[in-house]
């Protein structure tokens, strides 16, 4: 009885030693690594954001081609070609600059994985438009047809 009692106790203070260890490797099999530490907007703010004669706002629409043709896209959103985007020649040279990254909708985690990459690049200024596309229109702002 000593035996399995000093076991059980042993494999407790294991589990306990181990367990953010164990957290972290989750989140790396995930692919999610770090916290993400990027904004969380919504439709109004993108739009109050966007009519602001003192804000210029670099708006990506990560979304898939199929979407895109569903859905359109928000004026004035460049459109990346995946959320593997390439950094360079997609973003602006300000690493200052106000990005905003948004996808299909809140279900939908290719902006973040954008935002993601734009902050490890060293963007100091990212967020991402949860609503997405669909709550975009929803809210019945305009979308611009994609060809």
């Amino acid at each position: 009885m000593k035996t399995s009692l000093r076991s059980a106790l042993a494999i407790a203070v294991i589990i306990a030693i181990a367990h953010p260890a164990f957290a972290i490797s989750l989140q790396s099999l995930f692919g999610n690594p770090e916290p993400d530490n990027f904004k969380i907007i919504h439709v109004q703010d993108l739009d109050r954001l966007m009519k602001s004669p003192n804000t210029h706002v670099n708006l990506y629409d990560v979304n898939p081609l199929d979407v895109r043709a569903q859905t359109g896209s928000i004026p004035g959103a460049r459109l990346l070609p995946s959320y593997n985007y390439d950094i360079a020649t997609e973003l602006p040279p300000d690493k200052n600059a106000d990005i905003v990254f948004y996808c299909r909708n809140t279900q939908c985690m290719a902006s973040h994985t954008a935002a993601n990459r734009a902050l490890k690049a060293g963007y100091t200024d990212v967020s991402v438009m949860a609503d997405g596309i669909e709550g975009w229109k929803n809210a019945g702002k305009p979308t611009d047809p994609v060809n």
